[in-house]
């Protein structure tokens, strides 16, 4: 039996998935300073659950390397403490190591092969988060089952970078679940249909 597959992604409104600020202004901080308890509440409960997470191999540096620092304050939230101990697949050419990342293994196969392979033989929901071009790909390999995204009331015209769905083909999006968190953050989650061109 397969398990579900989640494409768990935060954007702001025009479809951002990060920010880089022009040079001499302020940035906006994490979550675009829009956190608020019922957020972060709600991602402790469903990072709490057993999972296996899916990166590729630049989310994953950048996370690695953010946790590695210590610097952002964010990593202390307590769904960021739940990611950090879930077993954890990235793919990879580059990557010699997993940087300290406690449960993680670098796959260096193809990931719609791997991933397939990890749906059948997983106990446990697969979910992915940020790793646009890998998702794109696997998305399109219909392997995708549910599309998570949080959206934060901004629009980043100026500094917005990571156009979250800029690489993926047409598909309709089916509405199975949708939240308002600390009453401005949207999170909707989708189940993708494949549309033929």
């Amino acid at each position: 039996m397969s398990v579900t597959y989640t494409w768990d992604v935060f954007s702001t409104v025009d479809g951002c998935g990060s920010y880089e600020m022009p040079r001499g202004r302020s940035g906006w901080g994490g979550y675009w300073s829009k956190q608020g308890p019922e957020l972060l509440g709600h991602r402790a409960r469903q990072f709490r659950q057993p999972q296996h997470l899916v990166y590729g191999a630049t989310t994953f540096r950048e996370n690695a390397q953010i946790f590695a620092d210590g610097a952002d304050a964010n990593i202390l939230d307590e769904w960021n403490q739940f990611l950090v101990a879930l077993p954890a697949t990235v793919f990879s050419s580059t990557l010699t190591d997993t940087m300290d990342w406690p449960r993680a293994t670098i796959d260096r196969g193809d990931a719609v092969d791997s991933v397939q392979r990890l749906k059948h033989e997983s106990e446990v929901p697969l979910r992915s988060q940020a790793s646009l071009s890998l998702n794109w790909s696997l998305l399109e390999a219909g392997l995708v089952d549910r599309i998570q995204i949080t959206v934060f009331p901004v629009l980043s015209g100026v500094s917005g970078t990571s156009p979250v769905m800029v690489g993926v083909q047409d598909f309709d999006l089916e509405l199975l679940e949708s939240h308002v968190l600390d009453g401005r953050v949207l999170e909707t989650t989708y189940r993708p249909h494949a549309r033929l061109t």
